[in-house]
C-alpha cells in the first residue's frame, strides 16, 4: 500500500523489475558503507572498488551508458526511473557506474577522435574518474561570462591559468573539463571554450578541499600554465555555452531524480519513525502536527516527481525543456530540504546525531537550493520566458 502511494504509477513493467533490483541493491550493498564511503581514502576506495563489482556480477553496472562503450544503453525515460533508486544513497551512481554519464555524453559527442579513443572506455569501465570545472572563487557562479581562467593558443595547444572551486570530485579526478576564455575580450560569449585536462599534468594543483557542511567530495583547483594538447579541446572553439547547455539540462534533470529518491527516503525514516516511536499516550503518529508533517511531505513527493518526468521527456525528445527543468530543479530541491526537515522533526533529538541518514539528506536538501544554479536563478529564468510568451 505504501508503494502505492509513494511509488512511480508511470514505471513501465519492464522497468520496474530493473528498478526494484536497484532499490535492493543500493539499500542493502550501499547504504551500509556510507560511512566507510564518506571517510575517503584507501578503505574508501577499495570498498568502492568491491561495490562495483557486485554491481556487474548482478548486470547492474553502467546502466546507462552507450553499450557500445561497455554500458546497457537503457534509454533516457526508462533510466529515469531507475536514477531516483540510485540516489537514494549519494554513492549511489558510483557504486553503480552511473556517475560518469554526463561526461561519457560530453566526450563521445564533442570529443576529438583521439580524446574518445583515449578516455571514453576507461571513463565507463570505472577506471578513470572525471570531473567538470566551471564555477570561480569570487565570480558569480550563474554568470559565466566573468570567467577569469584564460587558455591560450600555443599553435600546438593550450596553456591554462586560473583557478575553480567546488569542483566534484576534483581531488580524485583523473581528468577534468575545464570553462576558460579562449578570446582576450571579457564578457565575450563566443570566447569561452570548455578543454579536458589530465590532472596529473605539469601546473595542475589542488588548492585545498571544501567541505560543504562538514561532507567531503568538492575541491578547489589551481591551474598554474597547465599545457594541454590542441586535440583536448571539448567542442568548437568559443561554443562552449552551447556545450555546457546540452550538459547542464541533463545533468540539473539527474540530480532532480536522485534528490527525489533521498527525499524518499527521508519520508521511508519518517513515517517509520511515526509509527513505532511510542509516548505514554500513544503511538508518535497520533499526534495532529506529525501527521501534517507526513502529509506536507507526502504532497511534495508526489507534485514533484511529474514536473521531473515532464522534463525527461522532453530532453529525451529533444525539445527546449528550460521551463520544465526549472521546475524540477527548484521543486526538487525544495521537496529533499522539506521531507529532511520534516524527518528530522519527527525524529527529535534522534535526527540530528549519526544514528541515521538524516543529517547527511538535509545537508543535501539544503546544498540543493544552490547547487546546479540557485533557486533564484531558476524562479526569475522561467518567470522571464512565461512572461515572454504572453507578451508574444
Amino acid at each position: 500500500m505504501l508503494d502505492e502511494m509513494l511509488g512511480d504509477p508511470q514505471c513501465p513493467p519492464e522497468v520496474r523489475e530493473l528498478r526494484d533490483r536497484v532499490t535492493d541493491f543500493v539499500g542493502s550493498r550501499v547504504v551500509p558503507c556510507e560511512r566507510v564511503l564518506d571517510g575517503g581514502g584507501p578503505e574508501a576506495a577499495r570498498t568502492l572498488r568491491r561495490l562495483r563489482q557486485e554491481a556487474e556480477e548482478r548486470g547492474l553496472w553502467a546502466l546507462p551508458l552507450p553499450a557500445e562503450l561497455g554500458g546497457q544503453g537503457l534509454g533516457l525515460r526508462a533510466y529515469a526511473h531507475v536514477a531516483e533508486a540510485e540516489g537514494a544513497s549519494d554513492h549511489g551512481p558510483a557504486a553503480l557506474g552511473s556517475a560518469s554519464l554526463l561526461d561519457a555524453l560530453m566526450l563521445g559527442r564533442h570529443g576529438s577522435p583521439r580524446v574518445r579513443e583515449r578516455y571514453l572506455a576507461p571513463l565507463v569501465a570505472g577506471e578513470l574518474r572525471a570531473a567538470y570545472a566551471m564555477t570561480e572563487p569570487d565570480v558569480p557562479g550563474t554568470d559565466p561570462f566573468l570567467t577569469a581562467t584564460r587558455a591560450v593558443d600555443t599553435g600546438g595547444g593550450w596553456r591554462l591559468t586560473g583557478g575553480k572551486w567546488f569542483v566534484s570530485g576534483g581531488e580524485t579526478a583523473d581528468v577534468v573539463t575545464v570553462l576558460a576564455r579562449t578570446d582576450k575580450r571579457p564578457a565575450d560569449r563566443d570566447g569561452l571554450s570548455l578543454v579536458l585536462v589530465p590532472t596529473a599534468a605539469r601546473g595542475f594543483r589542488v588548492v585545498r578541499e571544501l567541505p560543504v557542511f562538514g561532507a567531503s567530495g568538492q575541491a578547489e583547483i589551481a591551474l598554474d600554465g597547465v599545457a594541454v594538447d590542441a586535440d583536448h579541446l571539448i567542442g568548437a572553439r568559443g561554443q562552449a555555452l552551447a556545450v555546457a547547455a546540452e550538459r547542464l539540462q541533463l545533468g540539473r534533470t539527474l540530480r532532480c531524480l536522485r534528490w527525489l529518491g533521498q527525499a524518499r527516503r527521508a519520508f521511508d525514516l519518517m513515517r517509520e519513525r511515526a509509527v513505532t516511536r511510542s509516548r505514554s499516550r500513544g503511538p508518535l503518529g497520533d499526534l495532529q502536527l506529525v501527521q501534517r508533517h507526513v502529509f506536507e511531505s507526502l504532497l511534495s513527493l508526489r507534485t514533484t516527481r511529474p514536473l521531473i518526468h515532464e522534463a525527461v521527456s522532453r530532453i529525451d525528445a529533444g525539445v527546449d525543456a528550460h521551463v520544465e527543468v526549472g521546475l524540477a530543479k527548484v521543486a526538487a530541491a525544495r521537496t529533499l530540504h522539506l521531507v529532511a526537515d520534516a524527518a528530522i522533526q519527527v525524529h527529535g533529538a534522534a535526527g540530528l546525531g549519526p544514528d541515521t541518514a538524516l543529517p547527511a539528506l538535509f545537508r543535501t536538501g539544503r546544498a540543493a537550493r544552490i547547487l546546479d544554479g540557485p533557486d533564484e536563478l531558476h524562479i526569475t529564468s522561467v518567470a522571464r520566458r512565461v512572461l515572454r510568451a504572453e507578451q508574444g
